[in-house]
């Protein structure tokens, strides 16, 4: 499938299969290939996303006793544009190459349903990790002099270094004091990050009509904002490696608390995981368009070929597929298993 009329994927539109593996990339009418990098397991993409949307959440708490007012500096809303915003920056960055895992959910999602190679998934999630880790240091060092400021404030007034609000909060998620019950505490961050699964598996799916290669970085961004705009003040997550590889930062900086606060790490770390391969299996049970099973031989139209060829025209597929498909087009008829077979 063509992204722009300037690249040719050999993998569905480099987000989906074997996202990450080494692919080819081949210019359109060169006829010359190159092989994609390993971009989707590079630090520097989960890096990339942690960065502006912890940036602003340092914007937002360094500034809330501000005489000029917080509001000058910050607010939940714009804490969900910059996550948003972040998303959408480095899957349009690292996507055209390799697809680019910031989510070891995500990856393990892609091992589990996708045929994404087990053997590559460790090494994924701990760049993935990792990026999160000098995200989280490149931010203390920007902002030191302002974090240190309020560390003294802050164990001036007795409330310590770990608290929501806090130093360490800049950095990773915690709960409000009030919120001692570990089981509303799971719930809410396992729906969150199910809503999320479905949303971006969605985005993914070669068959849904109403997303294109161009709209999908921000739709995806966008699950991730509005998530934080409904739910960030009662304690949310939604990624493994964003949550870890700030946390450590956090526990460097600001003491072990970091990972010890109200019991609650281990829900921001790993309910993530179960959640997401809950919602796309959910997505790929019950969601998926029968044409990728059409494709791979294991169910047929009712009417056969012509009533094949009848829906892909009426539900428009993505952009030219469905088209290109018609006329024979060998790449967007292999990609659901039109071609003719040997």
């Amino acid at each position: 499938m063509s992204v722009d009329g300037t690249w040719e994927l050999s993998i569905t539109w480099g987000l989906e299969h074997s996202i990450g593996t080494v692919g080819t990339l081949d210019t359109r009418g060169s006829g010359n290939t190159t092989e994609a990098s390993h971009a989707g397991d590079h630090p520097c993409f989960t890096s990339s996303i942690t960065f502006p949307g912890i940036a602003a959440i340092a914007s937002f708490t360094l500034n809330l006793e501000n005489p000029v007012g917080v509001a000058a500096f910050g607010s939940l809303f714009q804490i969900g544009w910059a996550f948003t915003i972040g998303i959408a920056f480095a899957i349009i960055t690292c996507a055209p190459t390799s697809g680019g895992h910031f989510n070891p959910a995500i990856t393990i999602c892609f091992a589990i349903w996708q045929g994404f190679p087990w053997k590559k998934v460790p090494r994924y999630i701990f760049s993935q990790v990792f990026g999160a880790f000098i995200a989280g240091l490149l931010m203390v060092g920007m902002y030191w002099p302002e974090i240190q400021r309020f560390k003294e404030e802050s164990i001036a007034s007795g409330r310590g270094l770990v608290y929501n609000g806090g130093p360490a909060s800049i950095l990773c998620t915690f709960p409000n004091p009030n919120q001692t019950n570990l089981g509303y505490l799971f719930l809410t961050e396992f729906f969150v990050d199910s809503f999320i699964g479905v949303i971006i598996w969605a985005n993914l799916d070669p068959a849904n009509p109403f997303v294109s290669p161009v709209s999908a970085p921000f739709a995806i961004g966008l699950a991730y904002g509005a998530m934080v705009w409904g739910f960030a003040d009662i304690a949310i997550s939604t990624n493994l490696a964003r949550d870890l590889g700030t946390r450590i930062v956090a526990a460097i900086f600001f003491g072990g608390e970091s990972f010890s606060y109200l019991s609650y790490s281990w829900i921001a770390i790993l309910v993530n995981v179960p959640a997401t391969v809950f919602a796309t299996g959910y997505y790929e049970f019950l969601m998926r368009d029968s044409l990728s099973a059409i494709g791979k031989g294991h169910a047929v139209h009712e009417d056969g070929e012509e009533g094949l060829r009848r829906h892909i025209t009426n539900t428009g597929h993505i952009e030219t597929g469905a088209a290109n498909a018609l006329r024979g087009n060998k790449s967007s008829s292999d990609e659901y298993g039109l071609g003719k077979q040997e």
